[in-house]
C-alpha cells in the first residue's frame, strides 16, 4: 500500500457515498470506511465497496481490553478489508491480540488486513497532549514511543501526522508504514486539524499513504480535486 492516496468517506449513509463514487466513472480507488459511516450502515457497506473493487480502510480506532480487542478484529478479518487500526495507548498486549484476532479471522489462502496503531490524532496539539493527557514530554517524543511499541507488537505501522513520518521512518526503517491525515493544500482550510501537511510534503518525508477528506469530498469537483492531490502527491507535473 505505499505511495497510496486514501479517500476519506466521511459521509452520513451510503447515498451520500455512492453518489459521491459516481462522479469517478468506475476508478478502483483506496477509501476509508470510519466510524460514521460504519456505525450508519454496517458491513454492508464493506460488502458494496469491495463489489466496486475498491480498497478499503476501516478505521475504527479500537481502545479496549486484549481479549475485546483479538474477539473484534477477528469479525473485522472476515469482512475482507485491506486495512484495520487500533490505538497505541491501549498498550502492547492489545496490539498483539488485535493481530492473533487478525489471523485467526483470515480466511485460508488470504491476505490478512494490515494493522496500523494511531499514535497522537493530528487534531491533538502538544500544549492539548500535555495538559489533557498529562503526557509532559515533547509530542514528536510521544508519538517515536508509542510507533516503537507498536512496532514491537508485531503490527505493520502507525497513524501519525506528516510532521512525525521522516523520524518514524529514520528510528523504524522504511518498511514500518506511516500513515497521514492532516493533508491539505496550501489554499485549503485546515478546520479542525493542528498538525497538517501539504502532498508534496509528505512525500518529501517518506510517508507511506496519505488520508485525504473534505478537500476531496466536499469539493464543488471532487474529482479534479482528486486528480490535483494525487498528482502533487506522485509528484506528477502539472
Amino acid at each position: 500500500m505505499n505511495n497510496s492516496l486514501i479517500i476519506a468517506l466521511d459521509f452520513a449513509d451510503k447515498e451520500e457515498v455512492f453518489s459521491f463514487l459516481q462522479k469517478f466513472n468506475g476508478e478502483q480507488l483506496f477509501v476509508k470506511v470510519g466510524m460514521e459511516l460504519f456505525y450508519k450502515e454496517g458491513p454492508s457497506i464493506i460488502q458494496r465497496l469491495k463489489e466496486q473493487n475498491h480498497q478499503i480502510f476501516l478505521d475504527l480506532k479500537l481502545h479496549d481490553i486484549p481479549n475485546t480487542v483479538k474477539s473484534a478484529m477477528k469479525n473485522m478479518a472476515g469482512l475482507g478489508v485491506d486495512l484495520v487500526n487500533v490505538h497505541a495507548a491501549g498498550g502492547i498486549n492489545m496490539m498483539v491480540g488485535a493481530l492473533e484476532g487478525l489471523e485467526a479471522g483470515t480466511a485460508s489462502g488470504q491476505i490478512r488486513p494490515r494493522c496500523i496503531a494511531v499514535t497522537q490524532l493530528t487534531s491533538t496539539s502538544e500544549a492539548q497532549m500535555q495538559n489533557e493527557q498529562l503526557i509532559k514530554v515533547p509530542l514528536m517524543d510521544s508519538v517515536l514511543h508509542y510507533a516503537s511499541i507498536t512496532k514491537q507488537a508485531g503490527l505493520d505501522g502507525v497513524v501519525c501526522s506528516t510532521l512525525e513520518a521522516a523520524s518514524i521512518r529514520k528510528q523504524l526503517g522504511s518498511s514500518f508504514l506511516t500513515v497521514t491525515p492532516g493533508i491539505r493544500l496550501e489554499t485549503d482550510n485546515v478546520q479542525d486539524q493542528v498538525r497538517v501537511a501539504t502532498p508534496q510534503t509528505a512525500r518529501n518525508n517518506g510517508v507511506s499513504a496519505i488520508v485525504v477528506g473534505r478537500s476531496i469530498t466536499r469539493s464543488a469537483n471532487p474529482y479534479e480535486s482528486y486528480v490535483r492531490f494525487k498528482n502533487e502527491w506522485e509528484g506528477v507535473a502539472k
